[in-house]
């Protein structure tokens, strides 16, 4: 009875309607006892969210290392003496990294999108036990409070946010030559993280022919539901090119159907790298 009223509300709502996605959406909601859930049904689904005792914090990522993202927004006047305070305080931080187990992964300016930003992402090797220790030596670190407090002259607002990898995204490595990074950075409705990592578990699979995809995270401390995709490419035309021959492999368009609706903001920005960042 339940295979027959499902038959006749496709045959309503017509495969080729948009809120066909939706519907399909819906039915992961509706009890399935009667049918085989493991037949047909189930195959259409994005995934059977299940009641767990795990955070999801723990069933996403598998790796006990933290990573900060620092977002800085520098006064269009002191960019110069921003980057000259930045690379002293990441010599200070070289200097010390045996004791903190901190260190730089990138540094980037923002060439499209938000104008006078940087990004620099940090990792913290060791859990938040780490990052406890590190921010204590860092406290009674004069060199480094002295450059911090000089660097808050320069900018016009700062933000930070503690990041975790994604289990199924490929190790971060550095990368040589001269690059550029693409952050996608996404807001997502509270309660979708774990649907959106099934789906990008599929999704990662189809961006790895050109070793584009470079780090993936989801917010653990600042903004909540974020989640940044980090891309390398060559240039932007090797950007285009990587982007639209992801849409022609069989499944890309399943994937991006099923996230689209998990997303309540999202935005794109080109990076370049600094002369000082480990990755080029």
């Amino acid at each position: 009875m339940m295979a027959v009223s499902i038959k006749i509300m496709l045959n309503a709502v017509g495969t080729k309607n948009l809120k066909y996605s939706s519907f399909l959406r819906c039915l992961s909601t509706s009890s399935t006892a009667n049918d085989s859930s493991e037949g047909w049904l189930s195959k259409l689904l994005v995934r059977k969210i299940e009641p767990t005792k795990e955070s999801h914090s723990r069933m996403l990522s598998d790796k006990e290392v933290i990573y900060e993202l620092q977002t800085h927004n520098v006064q269009p006047s002191a960019v110069d003496q921003y980057l000259t305070n930045y690379q002293e305080l990441v010599n200070v931080m070289s200097a010390r990294q045996k004791e903190t187990s901190y260190d730089l992964v990138a540094s980037w300016d923002v060439q499209v999108g938000d104008q006078d930003q940087s990004l620099h992402l940090w990792r913290y090797t060791g859990g938040f036990s780490s990052v406890d220790k590190t921010k204590k030596l860092l406290a009674q670190d004069k060199s480094y409070q002295t450059l911090l407090k000089e660097q808050g002259k320069l900018l016009r607002s700062r933000h930070v946010q503690y990041l975790l990898a994604f289990s199924y995204w490929p190790s971060i490595e550095a990368r040589t030559g001269g690059n550029i990074y693409e952050i996608r950075s996404y807001s997502l409705k509270p309660g979708t993280m774990i649907e959106w990592g099934n789906n990008w578990a599929r999704a990662i699979s189809f961006r790895r022919n050109n070793d584009e995809a470079f780090a993936g995270f989801f917010s653990q401390i600042g903004r909540l539901y974020n989640v940044h995709h980090i891309w390398c490419y060559s240039d932007l035309q090797k950007r285009k090119d990587t982007r639209e021959s992801a849409w022609r492999s069989p499944g890309w368009d399943e994937c991006v159907a099923y996230t689209v609706p998990l997303i309540r903001e999202m935005q794109s920005r080109i990076l370049h790298p600094y002369d000082f960042s480990p990755t080029q």
